[in-house]
């Protein structure tokens, strides 16, 4: 895969894509909580992360979060994604602080409890992405959470190293990582994890990633998505002269990824490719991920989501039809089997109303807007 020609693999890719779904691209109409934005990692790429004293250091109440989630099934939307910074109550008092005034021990208790508040006044279903939480800490979230979300990046623990991307994130050690991955696979979880590309990995380290998650995902059936996306240096941070990953690279990657992985679906944001997010459509992909027409992609403010007319009149150019899916994908829901196994008794009743015989959301549902 590092030498064949791109076009030789794009074909490979395309036709492994078409055994999964060869009419659909699918997307999830969310709202995205930034519920707290204090982390106990540094990444050298990160402007997510914002300290005490930062005027754009955010602690959300449960209210203020349930009133954004209002917001979004007003927009239609069914996915309610929570995001959060990596256990910030380690490192910083004023996030013991909050969550001691809210009334909880630590933020998973916090990130449960929400979760249900939230799906039982909006019937919208929750997508906690709170990076690597313990086998425990996800059973809390089971009952409540659709799915989960949590980035690999990379296997790679060379970029642990002294001057590189994860020197100062031990959380992104790739074992801890990928221990959480074997954790929610035990816990029969749904997940989407994913790679970050042009961090100063290489393309066996990608390769390398990939086959780790794909072998997971033998065990257990349990990672729904992958995510291929490119990093982009932004100001203010360690890597701010740092290079994007070039276009024939990140292209040999996700055609890479769309070989490895198995029964998989494959993610590019669209936002951070504004100009030729189209083409990726031709290396295998078949999701475009959350988007929202309410709230900013809090992780990259800098890159506005496209708006979903515009994502509909590219995925129709390249011979396939854009429909919304849930935060947890078709294929747990209309298999029986993959059902009992994957989605939580609890759920079954908020998922029910909102779907068609394919698993994806009823077009009525969000008045056939494209």
């Amino acid at each position: 895969m590092s030498t064949a020609e791109i076009k030789d693999l794009s074909i490979l890719a395309t036709f492994l894509r078409n055994r999964i779904d060869d009419k659909f691209v699918t997307y999830s109409r969310k709202v995205f909580i930034n519920l707290i934005n204090l982390c106990k990692d540094s990444c050298s790429y990160c402007t997510y992360k914002k300290e005490p004293t930062d005027a754009e250091a955010v602690m959300l109440s449960p209210s203020q979060a349930i009133a954004i989630a209002k917001l979004g099934k007003k927009a239609r939307c069914t996915e309610v994604l929570i995001v959060t910074g990596e256990r910030p109550e380690i490192k910083y008092q004023e996030a013991k602080r909050w969550l001691t005034v809210l009334g909880y021990k630590n933020l998973s208790e916090l990130l449960a409890d929400l979760s249900d508040k939230i799906l039982s006044q909006t019937g919208m279903l929750p997508h906690t992405n709170a990076g690597s939480l313990t086998k425990k800490e996800m059973s809390m979230l089971k009952s409540t959470n659709a799915s989960l979300g949590m980035m690999l990046e990379s296997s790679s623990e060379r970029l642990t190293d002294k001057g590189k991307a994860h020197e100062k994130a031990p959380s992104k050690n790739p074992k801890v990582r990928l221990k959480s991955l074997v954790s929610a696979g035990e816990l029969n979880f749904p997940i989407t994890t994913g790679l970050l590309i042009g961090i100063d990995e290489s393309f066996d380290e990608v390769v390398e990633s990939l086959l780790l998650i794909n072998n997971i995902n033998k065990n257990y059936g349990h990672i729904q998505e992958v995510i291929m996306q490119n990093f982009l240096p932004k100001k203010g941070t360690p890597m701010e002269y740092a290079k994007s990953p070039s276009y024939p690279y990140f292209l040999r990657c996700i055609t890479a990824a769309r070989i490895i992985l198995e029964g998989i679906s494959l993610q590019v944001p669209p936002n951070l490719s504004p100009d030729v997010y189209s083409n990726y459509l031709d290396a295998g992909i078949n999701d475009w991920g959350g988007i929202s027409p309410i709230t900013p992609d809090y992780v990259n403010p800098e890159s506005p989501w496209p708006t979903i007319e515009n994502v509909s009149t590219v995925t129709r150019k390249k011979g396939f039809t854009l429909r919304a899916r849930l935060p947890v994908y078709p294929k747990y829901i209309i298999n029986s089997d993959l059902s009992r196994k994957f989605v939580h008794s609890d759920l079954k009743d908020y998922i029910e109303p909102l779907i068609d015989k394919y698993g994806l959301v009823k077009e009525e549902f969000i008045n056939n807007e494209y």
